[in-house]
């Protein structure tokens, strides 16, 4: 057992094991290796859903009771054993091995679609150069007559996106055939990734001061020209307006928890391979708090950034709407043009309908309110995230774990990833989005409290972290690592399968002949696809199971060999004649 003072009873592990050059390279990795979708996607979209502003509370509430606790248990148990995800539970105890390992399952299957999304994203970053914009003007036909009858209908950046970038399929069975020009952006993908990490954390430590900061710079920069857009005030407007009604609603307070979670990505064993790398006597308690505030308030900023630019879009839509029906009104009734302008239309339209009713109701005028134009560009916000990517140095330090060299791990990750490039290959992207992680990290954050907490000690686990950080941790630690913590994470886990059993397994295809296209058909997936989808559900977590039963095995095997050894050694009485 560690105590407060006096030498490192650990100092003989590891001893060789790699440090961070300084203290900001590990900060900087922790937050590169949080901050991603969840932060600049996800967050702005439950903002919107969930009552704008009145989502913070909750939000706020699952942090502090939630997610730092956690975060901190993870960087502290890393810290003070000096290990990666699968040494750490190994040497809590045998029997927990099985965490170790679906923590690493889990992140090598997440690695595999992320560093999709970023081959999308440098499709999209090499087609930025031709002049015009691909994605901004529909082909002609094969007669050169007229323009593809698909782009009319679905619009020019669908188009581009489901036909010419991904071609897609318009069933999940029809796998289609390897789209190469995505494969070989995958191919430079994963060799940018090899390229980071070829020297594990020295290389590693040194990218990382552009990967995680040039985001911020990106945003930044978005930030300055979403202000100074007409509209942007109107956006900010309808995200920090709360509506507290909505917290009636107990969907808010687990879309609140389950944010957090995914937020500062707990569970996936990077955070605690990043801190083993640490000093030894570092205030990993300090690291915890600042690293979850960061991730939290780049959260925030990325929907200030967000919603700035879709009020803009909003505005925009809603003065064309205005137009439209000014215009309508103009031609109906022989007014002079330009005699209505935007802020008089409500008045004028008002005094039409009250003067002339049966006219007006003729007229195909549409119904304008700002809200309606926010609610549908913060939809195609949400729909359209497939272009973003996350931080390079995050993504490659959740496969990067494995005691074999960096190279094998990259092409293994590259062989399993080709699948989505085939024509189907996004639809079984948003299958792996959806069940290849969610129930499986909440199994492993609730194993990861039990197993230190009650496994490991929490005595001997407080007393590590007074020889570390040189004090003892408060009570409001240890009452949200006994109780509150683990039974937050079990109600969001009942949850999460309420929900699960209520959903019906269903996917929207593109397809050109659905009589609603450009809706997407909604369509059942096959019987295999759902058997998959189990399978990606559920496998990774049977790691702590099968672990524990292999252990209980080899334990009473070990027992019956050293009993059977001891009765084969025993000296055997005399018998007589």
């Amino acid at each position: 057992m560690a105590q407060a003072s006096g030498m490192d009873p650990l100092v003989d592990i590891e001893d060789e094991r790699p440090k961070w050059d300084n203290k900001l390279q590990y900060l900087l990795s922790c937050i590169g290796f949080a901050v991603g979708l969840g932060n600049i996607w996800r967050f702005p979209y439950l903002c919107h859903t969930h009552g704008g502003g009145a989502f913070l509370i909750p939000y706020f509430i699952a942090l502090v009771f939630e997610g730092i606790p956690l975060f901190y248990i993870e960087l502290a148990i890393g810290q003070r054993l000096r290990r990666g995800s699968i040494g750490v539970w190994k040497t809590i105890s045998p029997y927990l091995g099985g965490v170790g390992l679906g923590c690493f399952s889990v992140s090598f299957l997440v690695s595999l679609y992320y560093n999709t999304i970023l081959l999308w994203v440098l499709w999209f970053f090499l087609n930025s150069f031709q002049h015009p914009l691909p994605w901004s003007t529909c082909p002609l036909d094969l007669n050169r007559t007229g323009f593809v009858q698909e782009c009319q209908s679905s619009g020019t950046v669908s188009y581009f996106w489901y036909r010419q970038t991904l071609n897609i399929t318009s069933d999940i069975s029809n796998t289609g055939t390897i789209q190469w020009k995505l494969f070989l952006c995958l191919v430079a993908c994963w060799t940018t990734v090899y390229l980071c990490v070829i020297r594990g954390i020295e290389s590693t430590g040194k990218v990382i001061y552009f990967t995680a900061l040039f985001p911020y710079l990106v945003l930044t920069i978005f930030l300055i020209r979403g202000l100074t857009l007409p509209g942007a005030t109107e956006g900010l407007t309808y995200l920090f307006t709360p509506n507290m009604k909505i917290l009636q609603n107990p969907r808010v307070w687990l879309d609140a928890a389950t944010q957090i979670f995914f937020s500062l990505s707990l569970a996936f064993g990077g955070h605690i391979a990043f801190a083993s790398y640490n000093q030894p006597r570092n205030n990993c308690e300090k690291d915890a708090v600042t690293i979850a505030l960061v991730n939290s308030m780049t959260s925030l900023y990325a929907s200030i950034t967000i919603f700035s630019i879709m009020g803009f879009k909003a505005s925009n839509d809603y003065g064309r709407c205005l137009d439209r029906n000014i215009l309508s009104l103009i031609n109906e009734f022989d007014f002079p043009e330009l005699s209505i302008s935007r802020d008089e239309y409500p008045s004028v339209l008002m005094y039409l309908n009250a003067t002339q009713p049966e006219r007006v109701a003729r007229l195909p005028l549409k119904t304008c309110h700002l809200e309606d134009f926010l609610d549908k560009s913060i939809w195609k916000q949400s729909s359209g995230a497939h272009v973003l990517g996350e931080d390079c140095a995050g993504l490659t330090s959740r496969v990067c774990k494995a005691p074999v060299p960096p190279r094998v791990v990259c092409f293994i990750c590259f062989l399993s990833a080709i699948c989505f490039t085939l024509q189907s290959g996004s639809y079984w992207l948003e299958i792996f989005d959806s069940f290849a992680a969610s129930l499986n990290l909440i199994i492993f954050a609730f194993m990861e409290v039990v197993g230190v907490i009650h496994v490991y000690g929490i005595k001997r686990f407080c007393d590590d972290i007074e020889w570390m950080t040189g004090r003892r941790p408060s009570l409001y630690w240890q009452v949200t690592w006994r109780v509150v913590s683990p039974m937050l994470l079990f109600g969001i886990f009942l949850s999460y399968i309420v929900l699960l059993a209520q959903s019906s397994p269903s996917y929207k295809a593109w397809n050109p002949q659905y009589e609603h296209f450009p809706s997407r058909e909604e369509k059942l997936y096959p019987g295999w696809v759902q058997v998959t989808c189990v399978l990606l559900s559920f496998l990774p977590s049977l790691w702590v199971p099968g672990i524990a039963l292999a252990q209980l095995l080899f334990q009473y095997r070990q027992r019956w060999k050293n009993t059977h050894l001891e009765s084969a050694l025993k000296p055997q009485e005399s018998r007589g004649c």
